[in-house]
């Protein structure tokens, strides 16, 4: 009989092996596996271009976000504390050496013009003078400007020129930070000092951007980048807007990881090995660390880079190889940089589909087991 059971238990186990190999293929799997992705290659008629990753690679896909300021905005004076500003409200005294004068009225000699609004493009308007760009004079340069008008129709006109209430520039701040309408003053004349004197930012420093937007034009900066250039520190215009946002990049993590979900990205440039690291690193009982595949819609130019061609027209459908057990295979994944829309993908190891194969056919490895004591 002991040879007997012997044999039966043996056929059963067999019979249970083979039918999980022939099982593997039916089990659902949480994606494509290494073989199935290789097959969709353009090498192999599909529609993707499979590649591993190298030194090369990584120095042809490593792009980042072009941000900075124009010249126009970089090469823009510090407003003085004198200069004439859209908005402002203007004391014009004027006197006159004769008696019957332009502007004064019988028996005086002096005319008081006491509200005078510089207009939201620069000008006011004096009578006989006419309409005058007030706006990026200082009060002393407006007043020779009156001058030399006045003095073409009464002789030697004396002009004061004082500024009367609110200099009328100001900044609009908008995002995560202190939102509000402040004033360009002597301490508020630079983004820096503005941001500072506004509340500073309410977002993570690494991850954060500054847009500001002049008339038509704008310019954006990381916020941690503004405060080690100080060539990216401009002088504010009155009517600025400026915009705190946080960086809203991110990939998608699939497969084999201990998250799958949508990742907003948590530095300026992040790697794969960041990325891997943000949700958890790989699934230490599913992941296979061969299979570390990174997707993207690459542009024809870094296409044809990568590839070492030049004929590639349009984005091209590129998935990049990662082998996690490589000897430098963790320096190239430190290497490689995430761009916006990435996806994430690790495949499942082969012995976790086996796994599951035996789990649905026998109940459970545990069951083989039992099977090769009782054998004994």
């Amino acid at each position: 009989m002991y040879p007997k059971r012997k044999r039966w238990v043996t056929s059963v186990v067999l019979t249970a092996t083979m039918m999980a190999v022939s099982a593997c293929s039916l089990i659902p799997n949480s994606g494509p596996n290494k073989r199935q992705i290789f097959a969709g290659s353009v090498q192999r008629q599909g529609d993707a271009f499979i590649v591993q990753v190298s030194d090369r690679v990584n120095l042809a896909t490593a792009v980042a976000p072009a941000l900075g300021f124009s010249d126009a905005f970089k090469n823009a004076a510090t407003l003085t504390a004198d200069t004439i500003r859209p908005g402002d409200t203007l004391g014009l005294t004027i006197w006159e050496n004769v008696d019957d004068g332009l502007l004064a009225s019988e028996g005086a000699n002096a005319t008081s013009l006491e509200e005078v609004q510089v207009d939201s493009a620069g000008f006011i308007f004096v009578p006989y003078a006419g309409r005058l760009r007030a706006a990026g004079n200082t009060p002393e340069a407006l007043r020779g400007i009156i001058t030399r008008q006045l003095e073409q129709q009464t002789p030697d006109p004396q002009v004061q020129v004082t500024r009367v209430a609110g200099d009328g520039a100001t900044v609009t701040i908008i995002g995560a930070g202190g939102q509000g309408v402040f004033e360009i003053e002597r301490p508020t004349r630079t983004l820096s000092a503005m941001l500072a004197s506004a509340g500073g930012i309410s977002t993570e420093p690494e991850i954060t951007r500054i847009t500001v937007v002049r008339g038509a034009h704008s310019g954006t900066i990381w916020y941690n980048d503004l405060a080690e250039n100080p060539a990216l520190d401009i002088a504010l215009r009155g009517g600025d807007r400026i915009f705190i946002e946080e960086d809203t990049r991110s990939y998608t993590a699939l497969g084999a990881t201990n998250a799958q979900s949508r990742i907003p990205f948590s530095s300026q440039n992040l790697s794969a090995l960041e990325a891997i690291a943000q949700v958890g690193g790989l699934s230490a009982f599913a992941a296979d660390p061969t299979g570390v595949f990174i997707l993207r819609n690459e542009v024809a130019e870094i296409a044809n880079s990568v590839m070492g061609r030049t004929d590639l027209i349009g984005p091209q459908r590129l998935v990049y190889v990662l082998d996690l057990t490589e000897p430098n295979g963790l320096f190239l994944a430190r290497d490689f940089v995430i761009r916006d829309d990435d996806t994430l993908y690790v495949t499942e190891a082969p012995l976790s589909q086996w796994n599951k194969a035996l789990s649905s056919l026998t109940g459970g490895l545990t069951t083989v087991s039992s099977l090769s004591t009782l054998s004994d």
